[in-house]
């Protein structure tokens, strides 16, 4: 067994679970905060120069780490903020983390990429930081999630397989990193604008690309929509849980955190006959 193969949800999601609090204690470096601060602000600058977006998502977005620097040069433009990622503990201390800098409008969730929560088309520009890469061997179908919910772009910021150096090629094969988006992109009829080497990367054994899918440049400005990951029903926001009733699935939050991977809805047909 490969270790593409190795790498499951469930591991991914155990992995980073147990590893949060690590990206933020990490920018106590001078050295990482600088890199991150322009690392951000160079995302921000590629989809201002391709859109002026009202609503943005990072998908796995970690513990906002990105985020919170991409923000902070997105200016007043963006009005709709989402991210998720599949492990909670990760998203409590991205809300922590971005609460801290001021920023306190984002709607997080718990969520996987494969069955993203919300309805078609609900994101002027999705992108992605380092979220494909330890998901080898499921690049189709996540790549068809995130562009299922995008309206104009699609920006991903991936490890760089086919630029990168045969030593480095190596060892994203060993950790069972994504690779060939854009092939599989163009297979399944995506327009890629452009892909190459991203000028800001942490780490020179992963080097990181950018690939810019447009999908409709000339859309109308698109507002979220949350939707039961399961089904693509609509989902209606509560006080501890957020309810489907096309579905009939009601999702939990935990500690206010909505947690919406499909395992995570309870058929609850009577939902709406109980108050509280």
């Amino acid at each position: 067994m490969t270790q593409a193969e190795e790498n499951t949800e469930e591991i991914i999601e155990t992995a980073y679970d147990l590893q949060s609090g690590s990206y933020v204690k990490g920018l106590d470096s001078p050295e990482l905060h600088a890199h991150k601060v322009e690392y951000g602000a160079a995302i921000a600058r590629e989809i201002l120069s391709l859109t002026k977006p009202t609503s943005i998502i990072e998908a796995g977005i970690g513990e906002g780490t990105t985020f919170s620097f991409v923000w902070n040069q997105m200016g007043n433009v963006v009005q709709h903020a989402h991210g998720f990622d599949i492990a909670w503990s990760r998203i409590a201390t991205c809300r922590k983390w971005l609460e801290s800098n001021g920023i306190d409008s984002v709607h997080l969730s718990v969520a996987s990429l494969l069955h993203m929560p919300y309805q078609d088309a609900s994101f002027d520009v999705v992108y992605t930081s380092h979220t494909i890469e330890p998901n080898g061997g499921n690049e189709e179908p996540i790549l068809r999630e995130l562009y299922r919910v995008a309206s104009r772009y699609l920006i991903l910021l991936e490890p760089g397989y086919e630029l990168a150096s045969l030593e480095s090629q190596t060892r994203m094969e060993e950790h069972g990193y994504c690779r060939n988006l854009v092939g599989i992109a163009e297979g399944l009829g995506m327009q890629v604008i452009k892909h190459e080497m991203f000028a800001h990367s942490a780490n020179l054994m992963n080097p990181t690309a950018i690939t810019v899918i447009e999908k409709d440049a000339a859309a109308q400005p698109a507002v979220p929509a949350l939707a039961c990951p399961r089904y693509g029903d609509a989902l209606t926001d509560g006080p501890d849980s957020l309810y489907s009733e096309g579905s009939l699935r009601a999702y939990p939050k935990i500690k206010g955190i909505p947690c919406l991977r499909p395992a995570d809805g309870i058929i609850a047909s009577a939902f709406n006959q109980f108050e509280g």
